[in-house]
């Protein structure tokens, strides 16, 4: 059976949310005057993903010598265990992610509060001295962003992969044992109008859950 492209689409929204957030952080603040610091980069909060998708409505009878049918991936993924699952690994790393980016940036606030605070107090080996670790501090935070955002796009592939090798079986065994030719992606497919009957996603869900549980554990 031809991999389903639309299939990765777990936590999609919720990936390119947090892409967006620790890019953002990335950029450079505007320039500060002549001897000042420039201030603390915001740390990019993870927006919160985009709600499930609803689980689909009580299947319809399947309509007699139907050759074709369709199913809602994003809601296999949102509603099946092994979506869910793969969901809370991911969330789990983006707030990792995000409370270690909020400390490096209160870490590097404290510095520039200290620096303009201090005056003509610091002397000005003191200042320089303190200058230099601001500029390091800006400099891990960058580091430490573009990290996370590679870290977040790393599991989210992996997820994605092991998502969509563990569905695709499932899919083509309903597809034979239904006498189906064709099983459409409905959000991909074009089409706009259609039997509910047609509609396989509780199905798919059904088997996805029951082959999780009966799967050997790695």
């Amino acid at each position: 059976m031809k991999v389903l492209k639309t299939m990765i689409v777990i936590t999609a929204a919720s990936v390119l949310a947090a892409a967006s957030g620790y890019a953002q952080g990335t950029q450079k603040p505007p320039a500060a005057p002549p001897g000042q610091q420039p201030p603390a980069t915001a740390p990019p909060s993870v927006a919160p993903a985009q709600p499930p998708v609803p689980a689909p409505k009580p299947p319809a009878p399947f309509p007699e010598g139907a050759k074709f049918a369709f199913i809602d991936i994003q809601a296999v993924a949102s509603n099946s265990a092994e979506g869910k699952a793969a969901t809370a690994k991911l969330d789990e790393l983006r707030k990792k992610k995000n409370s270690e980016l909020v400390a490096k940036n209160n870490a590097l606030k404290a510095m520039q509060d200290k620096l303009s605070a201090g005056g003509t107090v610091l002397n000005d080996a003191a200042r320089s001295q303190l200058e230099k670790d601001i500029e390091k501090a800006n400099r891990d935070l960058q580091f430490a962003q573009q990290d996370a955002q590679t870290e977040v796009q790393d599991l989210t592939n992996q997820l994605q992969g092991d998502f969509q090798e563990k569905l695709n079986p499932i899919i083509e065994q309903l597809r034979v044992d239904k006498g189906l030719l064709m099983i459409f992606s409905i959000r991909d497919s074009g089409i706009v109008a259609a039997d509910a009957g047609l509609d396989l996603s509780s199905e798919v869900i059904k088997r996805f859950d029951a082959a999780s549980k009966t799967a050997p554990k790695k």
